[in-house]
């Protein structure tokens, strides 16, 4: 069974993954009667304007939430700048021209949400799984990178085997408290949540015995 599905309308089609989905409430609780919890079907785009939709459905940091246009206006265009947000006791926020490897038909283009803390039983992606693992990080950063010429680009995301997140191209990583803390075009950020320099990988998964798969 697919775990897409397919909400039509007359000028675009909104397409919902499950696995993605990890509840952040941002289509919820948008305004308006685009989207409406216990309602079937809970998503109707034509309630409210084709650029209303669309600016709803990139809220979304997950990628769970796409659209498709059917009236030959623009698809969703990737950020300026390729931004990871580091949130609070939660997963890696991605925003940008992304090339995830290995990821298969989840692969999104320009929203994300990846794991941190070592628990989803749906690496890289993020499944909530922080939450019962009592994960607690406030995403402070404390380097600063070697800088970038340019901001966007295509961002490579590279989950090593059993290993953290490589990334490589020009990037910058906004920390919990939304201070815009590093630049750079290469790092590695840990996935095993017990990096003792989060977000960075500090070899701390080869001493624990961390397995991805």
């Amino acid at each position: 069974m697919s775990s897409r599905t397919t909400y039509p309308g007359k000028a675009l089609d909104v397409v919902y993954d499950a696995t993605l989905c990890i509840h952040a409430a941002e289509c919820g609780r948008s305004a308006g009667p685009m989207f409406e919890g216990g309602r079937d079907p809970w998503c109707k785009p034509d309630e409210v304007s084709v650029d209303e939709a669309t600016e709803i459905v990139a809220r979304c940091p997950t990628g769970a939430l796409t659209y498709q246009r059917k009236d030959g206006g623009p698809t969703e265009a990737a950020p300026a700048a390729n931004v990871v947000v580091v949130s609070p006791n939660g997963p890696l926020y991605l925003r940008g021209e992304l090339a995830i490897d290995r990821a298969g038909d989840k692969g999104v283009p320009t929203r994300a949400a990846l794991c941190r803390c070592g628990a989803s039983k749906n690496k890289p992606f993020c499944d909530n799984s922080h939450v019962e693992a009592g994960f607690a990080d406030l995403g402070a950063v404390g380097e600063r990178g070697k800088g970038r010429d340019a901001q966007g680009g295509t961002l490579g995301i590279k989950p090593a085997p059993n290993g953290p997140l490589l990334l490589s191209g020009n990037l910058t990583i906004r920390a919990g408290s939304g201070r815009d803390a590093w630049e750079g075009t290469k790092c590695a950020l840990c996935r095993c949540g017990q990096s003792k320099n989060k977000p960075f990988c500090d070899g701390t998964h080869s001493r624990i015995g961390f397995t991805a798969d």
